[in-house]
């Protein structure tokens, strides 16, 4: 990211482990959380549970994204988050990585091979308060981008991911299916 003399950036990167519900398919298709209410990252900084809920339903009220960067390198999009959203454990994501474009390509081989791990938020942050032993608990977050990055803020989360071949991701969309069908039909 540029920064220039005696500017001073609002934009805020916070860096996340997958954990394990990473999981890479079909090649291209990733899915982890980028953040996790009520841990503390490296910086002192504890996201609160709600804090993004507003800033996605402004991003899907105006048909944007969250975009999905390589790095935090606004000139690296990489791919695309189809799902965002937060769950009672976090901010989870999922998204495809474009193989078509180079940056792309190389993060899936970083993956692929556990050479990469984390992922990054880049928000801004709208309202927080500091609690009497310095620690900043965040209640309200623009979130603007989420990264695949090498240093997460969070580093003791680690990877669990594996490249499935088409075999396995067909049993696994299967099993997958055939659980959503008995909840429905529960």
């Amino acid at each position: 990211m540029m920064f220039l003399p005696g500017y001073r950036s609002v934009l805020e990167t916070k860096f996340r482990n997958f954990d394990d519900d990473l999981a890479l398919k079909e090649g291209a298709v990733i899915s982890g959380y980028a953040s996790v209410f009520g841990a503390q990252d490296q910086g002192g900084d504890i996201v609160q549970s709600g804090a993004y809920g507003t800033s996605l339903g402004r991003l899907e009220k105006s048909g944007r994204a969250v975009k999905m960067l390589w790095q935090h390198d606004p000139t690296q999009p990489i791919g695309v988050w189809d799902e965002v959203r937060e769950d009672a454990r976090g901010l989870f994501v999922k998204g495809r990585l474009l193989l078509e474009v180079q940056a792309a390509r190389e993060a899936h081989a970083l993956l692929k091979a556990g050479a990469i791990d984390g992922l990054s938020i880049g928000y801004r942050t709208l309202r927080s308060e500091k609690t009497a032993s310095g620690q900043r608990m965040l209640h309200e977050i623009e979130l603007w981008e989420v990264s695949l990055v090498t240093f997460p803020m969070l580093p003791q989360a680690r990877v669990q991911a594996e490249v499935s071949d088409m075999e396995e991701n067909l049993a696994l969309t299967l099993a997958e299916t055939f659980r959503e069908a008995r909840e429905l039909l529960a």
